[in-house]
C-alpha cells in the first residue's frame, strides 16, 4: 500500500533541506551517517564481518571524513557477497529487487524496501521540481517498458505527477505522433533517446511539439546535442545524474551551470587511484554512501563513473554543494537496419527484460553489419543450459526490437576482454559507415 501521506512529508522535506545553511546540512549528514553505520554493524552480516576484521566500531564513525577509513567498495564484491549485504530484519521476497542496466557489460542486483522506495520517488521529484516542473503538469518520458507500471492508479486517477511512458524501443516516427497528440509539458528520457527524436523532428520539419522542460539522464550528453535538442524544442535541456543504487545523485537547476548533489540523502566522494579525495577542480572517480539505504546499506561505492567537484555556489539560492560535471562512460549510437538508431543503453535495457537475466554473468554486443549483432554472453555457473539461452534470447530479441531482418549470432565465451586503453565496452560498431 503505497503511503501517500508519507510521500508528501518526504517531498517536503526535501524541498526545504534545498535551502538549509552549510553548517546544518554537513551536521545533518553527519547524523544520517552515523545512524545507518550503527544500523549495518548490527543487522548486515557483510559489514559486520568487514568492521570488524578492520578493528572498527560504529563510535569510530563521527562525520563524513571518517569515511576513508573504509575501502572503496566495487560492484565485484557486490555481487560476490549480495545476500550477505541484506540486513537481516528483512525477508529477500518481500523486499523489491533492482538490477542495474548493466551498462558495464556486467548487472547488479539490489534490494530497497517500500519506504526506500517512497523515498526514491519523492527525491526523483524533488530534481524535476528544479526544472520548473508543476503537481498537474503533462509529463511524458521515454523509458524501458518495465518502468511502465510504476505510476499507481491511484495516482493516476489524480493526474499529480503522473508521466505517460512510451517505450525507447518504440519506432521514432510513432513517438513522434504519441507526442504530438499528447502535448507534454515535461518531457523526460534517456538523453540519446531525447536527441534521436529531436534529429526525427528535424528531419520531418515538425515544430508542433513544446514543452516547457525537457530533462535528460542515463547517459552523458556533449555541449552540441544539448544545444540541438534545446533549438528543436526551443526550450530549456535540464541533465541529471542517477543510478539504481542511489536514484537521483545530482541534477541541474534552473541556471543550468552545475550540478546540485544530493547531499542531504547521500555522501558524494570524488577520489583519486589511491582513494584519498582530489581538490575542486579535479578529476576523480565517484564514489557513494547513501544515506537512506537501511535494506542494503552502501558505503563508499564505486559506482563507476568519473567526476570534477565544485567548491563554487550556485546563483539560484540552493545550498545544496555542487559537481561541475560527469564524465563517465560515452555512448555512441548503433545503427538499425531500418534506420532506427539506439543506443548501447537500449540493448542493456532489452537485456534487463530477458527472462534469463539474472543468469548472465557479463554480455557484449557488436555490431559487425547493418543487420548482425554479435552477443558474447557470460553465464553464471549456476545457469540453465545453453542451449535454452540461446533459443529464448534470440525470440526474446526479436520480439523487443520488433525487426524481421536483424539477426543475432550468440556466443557463450568465458569472459570479455577489455578495450586497448584497459576500458570495457558493452556495446561496439564495427560498421565503416553510419547512415
Amino acid at each position: 500500500m503505497f503511503n501517500y501521506a508519507q510521500a508528501i512529508l518526504d517531498l517536503h522535506t526535501l524541498l526545504q533541506r534545498e535551502y538549509w545553511k552549510s553548517d546544518r546540512l554537513k551536521d545533518f549528514q553527519n547524523e544520517r551517517l552515523r545512524s545507518v553505520i550503527k544500523y549495518a554493524y548490527d543487522f548486515v552480516p557483510f559489514y559486520h564481518k568487514k568492521f570488524r576484521l578492520l578493528g572498527l566500531k560504529p563510535s569510530d564513525f563521527k562525520s563524513k571524513e571518517d569515511l576513508r577509513k573504509l575501502p572503496v567498495l566495487s560492484k565485484s564484491e557486490i555481487r560476490q557477497n549480495v545476500k550477505e549485504m541484506v540486513s537481516t530484519e528483512f525477508d529477500l521476497n518481500d523486499l523489491r529487487m533492482l538490477s542495474t542496466s548493466g551498462s558495464t557489460g556486467s548487472p547488479l542486483f539490489l534490494y530497497i524496501n517500500g519506504r526506500e522506495n517512497m523515498f526514491r520517488k519523492a527525491k526523483h521529484l524533488r530534481a524535476n521540481f528544479a526544472c520548473g516542473q508543476k503537481p498537474l503538469d503533462k509529463w511524458v518520458t521515454i523509458i524501458a517498458p518495465h518502468h511502465f507500471g510504476e505510476a499507481s492508479k491511484f495516482q493516476r486517477s489524480l493526474g499529480l505527477f503522473t508521466p505517460t511512458p512510451i517505450s525507447v524501443f518504440t519506432e521514432t516516427s510513432a513517438q513522434v505522433s504519441l507526442i504530438e497528440r499528447l502535448q507534454p509539458d515535461i518531457l523526460d528520457g534517456y538523453s540519446s533517446s531525447l536527441f534521436v527524436l529531436a534529429k526525427e523532428l528535424e528531419k520531418n520539419d515538425v515544430s508542433t511539439i513544446r514543452p516547457k522542460s525537457v530533462i535528460g539522464g542515463a547517459e552523458l550528453i556533449d555541449s552540441n546535442s544539448r544545444e540541438f535538442i534545446e533549438k528543436i524544442f526551443q526550450t530549456s535541456f535540464y541533465d541529471q545524474y542517477s543510478s539504481v543504487e542511489m536514484e537521483r545523485m545530482s541534477w541541474q537547476c534552473c541556471v543550468r551551470d552545475q550540478y546540485h548533489i544530493d547531499s542531504d540523502a547521500l555522501i558524494m566522494e570524488f577520489v583519486d587511484k589511491n582513494g584519498e579525495e582530489v581538490s575542486s577542480g579535479e578529476r576523480g572517480e565517484i564514489v557513494c554512501t547513501s544515506l537512506f539505504n537501511y535494506a542494503m546499506p552502501f558505503f563508499r561505492y564505486a559506482i563507476g563513473d568519473v567526476g570534477i567537484p565544485s567548491d563554487e555556489m550556485c546563483s539560484c539560492g540552493r545550498s545544496l554543494p555542487l559537481m561541475k560535471t560527469v564524465e563517465g562512460r560515452k555512448d555512441s549510437l548503433l545503427v538499425l537496419p531500418d534506420g532506427r538508431s539506439l543506443t548501447p543503453r537500449a540493448f542493456t535495457i532489452a537485456m534487463n527484460m530477458f527472462k534469463y537475466y539474472s543468469f548472465i554473468e557479463q554480455f557484449r554486443v557488436v555490431q559487425n553489419k547493418i543487420d548482425l549483432f554479435e552477443f558474447s554472453l557470460v553465464l553464471k555457473k549456476e545457469s540453465i543450459g545453453k542451449d535454452v539461452v540461446e533459443a529464448e534470447f534470440v525470440k526474446h530479441l526479436k520480439k523487443v526490437f520488433c525487426h524481421d531482418q536483424m539477426r543475432f549470432d550468440i556466443k557463450f565465451v568465458d569472459s570479455i576482454p577489455l578495450d586497448k586503453n584497459g576500458k570495457f565496452k558493452v556495446a561496439v560498431s564495427n560498421l565503416k559507415q553510419r547512415r
